[in-house]
Parts: C-alpha cells; structure tokens; sequence
C-alpha cells in the first residue's frame, strides 16, 4: 500500500493574544493558573488526506486559515494539536528568501537553503549551476544578497526551491515569479512538475486557476474546512458562498494597464506579452457614446497585443461583471478552439462579437486579459476597461435573457 504523501489528523493551531504587554508578565508569574490571554484558533480539527501526484487547491477568503494549514505542513510552525506527517521531499514557494542570509553571497545561500531542503553535498555540487542559470543571477552570483534587487533575490529563492526536485511542491498565492520570461520560466517548470507526477498544493484566490490545475479542493474558512471534493464542485460551492456575502474573486496581483499607450517600450524585452489596447464598441460606435439595447444592439470587444515571438501566442478572455463586481459571463480563445492570429514580429488582435446582446437593463463592466497559450498564465490585464448601460422593452428581471420558448400543451 502505498503511503499518502501528506497525512494531517485532527491537526488545529491556536494564538494567544495579549490585550496588553504586562499580561503576557502576569502569564508567566501565574504559571497557567489563570489565564490573561484570549485564545484565537487559526485552524481547528483538519483532517486530510493527500495522495501522490494529486494536485490540490486551497481556497479561503484572506484569514481564513490557508497559510497557516501550509506552513504547518512544510514544518515552519508547530500544531497545537493533532499530527501531520509529510512523506518525501517538501520544496515550499511560500516567502521566498525568508531564509536568506543577507550577509551571505547568493552561491552561499544556495548551500544553505538547499542543505536544509534536504539535499546533500554531491546533489548540491551537480544541480547547482543548473539553479544559477535558471535564476539569471550569473553575474553576481559571489556578492552579498543584500546587494540584489527584489526581484533577482525573488528569482534566486525560486530557482533553489524548484531546482530541488521535490516530491511536494507548496505554492502560496502566486504560479510564478518575476516579470517577463521568469515568469514564464517558472510557470513553465511547475506545470512540468505537475506533469511528471508530483504532489502539488497550490493555494490561489483564484477560482480559475484553481478550477483549470487542480483535481481536488479544499474551501477553508475561519479555521475550518468548509468543503472537500472535486475542484468543480468546491469552486462552485465557495463562489456561492461569496455571492451570498457581498464578496469576490479578488484577482489579487492583476493591475489595471493604460489602454492608450503604446508598448514599444518592452518589445526588446525577453519573454514580455502585454496588452496594448482594449476597445469596446456598440453597433459601430464607441462604447461610451451609446447605449447598448437589450437584444438588438452588438458589443464588439477588441483585444490588441505585443507579444515575444519567441513565445507560443498568447489566448484571449473577456469576462463582464456586474457592477458588485460578480463575473455575469466570459468567454476564451482557448475554451472555443480559436486561434489567436499575430504577426511575425509579435503583434496581433482579435475581437470578441456579442449579436443581440442579451443583458437585460443595468450597467456592467468589461475586462480583457491575456494568458498563455492554455488559457493558465496570466501575463497581462485590462479591469473594468469600459462600462455598458444596458436599456430594454418590457419587464424582465435578471441579468441576461435566456434562449428559451413557451410550449402550448395540446390535449391530444
């Protein structure tokens, strides 16, 4: 039989909070007699179960728990109670180069953090000019971390923890790191990761991303594990739940960009995609100088983009929201087989077309974004880029009409 890769049971952690410094003093003295602290309980009574090569979505609104549930997997913190157990080797994407010794060079660092990971020396010595190259930081290499930038001290801890080979792979939040071609290198390395059969949990606000990689989920919420199951069913669960409270996908990390400027600034950027202009039109016309008529008028969506040519081409969605910020509806190059035509040198556009618009009366907003070539890695994005008022005939309620007929029962 063989083991689960990670085994949590009964597995909870719980704060001590102190309304003032001196208590913390009174605890002490007291020596447990009374308590001068409230408890707060991040997580409470998981159990779970991980076999290898699943991979595993963490959803949960911001609190909830799912940082805590990672970092006591990966050992940074110690359970209150209950056990979990982790077999094979853990690599951890969650603060990269928290473990960094500024004073240390970026060579140095690497024999640490790698040497704590688990590998030993001869594995170090053989896989450690593979982890420079992969982090681009060559050249400085031999000087203190405390001399890089952000972002080379981001790509440095990346390129250790994914250079380890792991068995596991805990991903906090973000797929990949950096700008430009990192970023698609290491989102790159993580897919193939997943494909060669290794435990991937990866934790996202994201309900696409977690809904496109993952075969399993996890809704966590105020400490609890609310839903556990298919990552279909979870994200549709979750994303209930959020309607019900007035809430979103917050997108985290996604930034609106200025549709009126030109990007020939980054063509002579590596691995860069961008959007350069999104343009809504209504029957012809600029979106806002008409009003869209419910089930007559057509909403054209036009996505205009630079891309590397080196890159595979990029795919395109559009998504429009109610103005509570809920996605109403989207659509993607990818989900209808559409591809995405550019020029050689990179640059290309398509339009999205909505005949007969079928939103009912209200105002609504359209986002375009741009993702790689399986509609997974985002590389760009436009929010709330144009807004729609929406007037109709009659009476209906909701957000859109529905293809439908009414069917006359006759009595034979």
């Amino acid at each position: 039989m063989i083991a689960p890769a990670i085994h949590a049971s009964q597995l909870g952690k719980c704060y001590h909070l102190y309304a003032h410094p001196k208590d913390r003093l009174k605890q002490f003295l007291w020596r447990g007699k009374r308590h001068f602290y409230r408890e707060l309980w991040a997580l409470q009574n998981i159990n779970l179960t991980i076999n290898p090569g699943e991979v595993i979505g963490i959803m949960g609104r911001n609190g909830s728990g799912k940082s805590t549930l990672l970092q006591l997997i990966c050992g940074t913190l110690t359970p209150t109670c209950g056990e979990v157990t982790v077999n094979g080797r853990l690599a951890a994407l969650l603060e990269l180069g928290a473990g960094f010794n500024p004073e240390f060079s970026g060579r140095e660092n690497i024999w640490m953090n790698a040497a704590i990971i688990g590998l030993s020396q001869k594995e170090i010595n053989d896989r450690i000019d593979s982890m420079i190259e992969f982090s681009g930081v060559r050249d400085f290499i031999d000087q203190p971390v405390k001399t890089y930038s952000s972002g080379m001290y981001v790509r440095l801890a990346f390129s250790v923890a994914i250079n380890t080979d792991p068995d596991i792979l805990v991903i906090d939040e973000a797929l990949s790191v950096g700008d430009g071609a990192f970023a698609r290198k290491s989102f790159d390395r993580i897919m193939h990761l997943r494909d060669l059969g290794k435990t991937i949990l990866f934790c996202s606000h994201s309900l696409f991303q977690i809904e496109s990689l993952c075969s399993r989920a996890l809704w966590i919420d105020r400490g609890k594990l609310m839903a556990e199951g298919s990552a279909q069913s979870v994200v549709a669960a979750y994303q209930t739940f959020l309607d019900q409270q007035g809430l979103t996908d917050t997108e985290q990390g996604q930034q609106s960009v200025n549709h009126d400027v030109s990007i020939i600034s980054s063509a002579g950027v590596p691995g860069y995609a961008r959007l350069d202009k999104v343009l809504v039109e209504v029957d012809g016309k600029p979106c806002d100088q008409m009003t869209v008529m419910s089930e007559r008028s057509t909403i054209l969506v036009r996505v205009i983009f630079a891309s590397d040519p080196k890159l595979p081409c990029p795919s395109v969605a559009i998504t429009i929201h109610a103005m509570d910020g809920r996605v109403i509806t989207s659509a993607g190059t990818w989900e209808d087989n559409v591809i995405v035509q550019r020029e050689h040198n990179g640059k290309g556009s398509i339009a999205l077309a909505i005949g007969h618009s079928p939103l009912l009366k209200g105002e609504y907003t359209v986002s375009a974004f741009l993702l790689c070539e399986r509609g997974i890695h985002l590389y760009d994005s436009a929010l709330g880029v144009a807004t729609v008022r929406v007037q109709q005939r009659g009476r209906l309620q909701g957000y859109f009409v529905l293809p439908h007929c009414w069917k006359i029962h006759e009595e034979e």
